[in-house]
């Protein structure tokens, strides 16, 4: 039996008939790789599922139904989760029972069989640390995106349009809802900035590691001259604060300003005052909305917004506080560089923090992202990323 709360598949690499005798308990460590389920806790999560049904019999658990509701929700999740092990944990102890079956019969068939098997589990074992890298308090939330041109005019304002298709292509192909914030188109082509919010399954958690700065090179096609431009663009994601967290704004704390929006002209041009723009005094956070016609619409966005906003703000200074010592807390703040695309004059994309290269930048800005996210989820870091040299960069 594998009474450990660890799994780890073999490499499927390494299968054929030089198989090596199969220990019955696998266990992974700390630093697990991606193939590698790393630590999940499951005997935590049972104490915590055994708390919360002990919890929920006493006289007055339903009182609160805020809270109830909330527990009940996280034992579910942490319910989903342990079943999730359980049967990975079985079809790894089916896979070690057909490989010791055929090395004892010496079943060539049966040595295909576990093979298969084998790497069956191993695909299972990545998804669970990959769900598992989704657990976070915050993960499940739909993400709010803004993207932001850097400097450098209608270059960096196409780039920044090109981000924005990229990010929508990647909720379309994971079945997202995109709901457009604010659009500030550029002078000549482009964007200024933008934002959008996703829903769907865990959206935070996996659009979280694309915030930074994406950097492209290529020929531009503004260059009469067709020379080599570097672009630069921001990326923000914040999570979108659900009814279930409690935020308060002071309303004297948010000084609320309209004006007209930005428009095609012609039949098209909005002639009345619809556009908001909020200002959080304390902080000096901004947040203009002018996609709706409507003013109340605009308004009621631009709220969830600054909350959300608020909420990512407190969340990054109290993570702050806890990682001040980590030297790895510079990949995630704003103003690194997390990823390079190159359009010439070779074709590639890199990205600094994982070192995971893509030969195919079309693809990837068409929203081919998962090559990328899913590592950094998992852990994946360049070795030499605080030394990497200025021809990698």
């Amino acid at each position: 039996m594998l009474d450990s709360p660890f799994l780890c598949a073999p490499d499927s690499a390494t299968l054929g008939h030089a198989w090596l005798p199969l220990p019955r308990s696998w266990t992974s460590f700390r630093g697990a790789s991606r193939r590698c389920g790393g630590r999940f806790d499951i005997e935590r999560k049972r104490a915590r599922v055994d708390l919360i049904e002990r919890e929920s019999v006493q006289p007055g658990f339903w009182d609160d139904q805020k809270r109830a509701q909330h527990l009940s929700r996280e034992k579910s999740q942490l319910e989903l989760a342990i079943a999730s092990y359980e049967r990975v944990k079985q079809r790894l102890e089916d896979a070690v029972a057909l490989h010791e079956l055929a090395e004892e019969a010496n079943d060539e068939q049966a040595r295909a069989e576990s093979e298969v098997a084998t790497r069956e589990v191993e695909q299972a074992v990545e998804r669970l640390e990959l769900s598992r890298m989704l657990s976070g308090p915050q993960d499940h939330l739909n993400a709010i995106v803004e993207i932001n041109a850097g400097a450098g005019g209608t270059e960096s304002q196409d780039w920044a349009l090109m981000l924005y298709r990229m990010y929508t292509r990647y909720a379309e192909r994971k079945g997202w809802e995109v709901e457009p914030g604010d659009f500030q188109a550029g002078e000549e082509a482009g964007l200024k900035n933008a934002s959008f919010i996703a829903r769907g399954d865990h959206t935070y958690g996996w659009l979280k590691p694309e915030l930074g700065v994406h950097r492209l090179v290529r020929i531009s096609p503004f260059d009469a001259n067709a020379r080599r431009h570097t672009s630069f663009a921001s990326v923000f994601v914040y999570p979108e604060v659900d009814e279930d967290i409690e935020l308060v704004i002071n309303p004297a704390d948010v000084r609320t300003d309209t004006f007209r929006s930005s428009g095609a002209g012609g039949q098209k041009v909005n002639k009345t005052d619809s556009a908001i723009r909020l200002t959080h005094l304390p902080t000096g956070i901004v947040v203009s909305m002018q996609n709706e016609r409507s003013q109340h619409k605009n308004r009621d966005m631009a709220w969830k917004v600054l909350r959300s906003r608020l909420y990512e703000l407190e969340l990054r200074k109290q993570q702050a506080e806890r990682d001040k010592v980590e030297a790895s807390k510079a990949d995630i703040s704003f103003g690194s560089q997390i990823r390079n695309y190159v359009l010439a004059p070779y074709r590639m994309v890199k990205d600094v923090r994982s070192g995971v290269e893509s030969g195919n930048p079309d693809a990837v800005l068409d929203g081919d992202l998962d090559q990328f996210i899913q590592p950094y989820l998992l852990g994946v870091r360049r070795k030499d990323r605080p030394g990497s040299s200025p021809e990698e960069e």
